[in-house]
């Protein structure tokens, strides 16, 4: 029971100084590296926005060119059971033919699979540009709360 309380006590006291600690920028002098970081979130966010709009912009030709190439695929399927039936009671030729279309089919199917691929990892890059911009304007209001507590700190500037 001892050892519950000293480490509650401890847990308690390690998380009063990481917040303690958190705020990095804590005087005037401070201000320049403040303003340094803050221009380079600032820019990062820009940059990550401009990017997610791009990723945005594009998915949906990544998701029609995967509906097009299913739909290839599946009339190339069809085409090609249907020429698997004229083979089974046909002669050579037709089975030749079946062939090449069992073929073309395989082809059709490998593009539709690409081009879902496609367009999941352009879903996945957009997931992850948010996810990096949540971080970016976290970081950027952390540091709008720091600049705020140095200018209350110095109320002459």
């Amino acid at each position: 029971m001892k050892s519950k309380i000293y480490l509650v006590c401890m847990l308690s006291f390690l998380t009063i100084g990481f917040s303690a600690q958190a705020q990095k920028y804590k005087n005037a002098s401070d201000t320049a590296k403040l303003n340094k970081e803050f221009m380079e979130v600032s820019n990062d966010i820009s940059d990550l926005t401009a990017k997610l709009v791009t990723a945005k912009n594009d998915l949906p030709g990544y998701l029609t060119k995967a509906d097009a190439a299913e739909s290839n695929a599946q009339d190339a399927a069809e085409s090609s059971s249907a020429q698997a039936d004229k083979a089974t009671n046909g002669s050579v030729k037709d089975a030749k033919r079946a062939k090449r279309s069992s073929k073309k089919s395989l082809h059709k199917a490998k593009d539709a699979r690409s081009a879902n691929n496609h367009a999941e990892n352009q879903e996945e890059k957009i997931a992850s540009l948010e996810k990096q911009l949540a971080k970016k304007q976290k970081r950027l209001g952390q540091l709008t709360e720091m600049r705020d507590a140095i200018n209350a700190m110095n109320p002459q500037q």
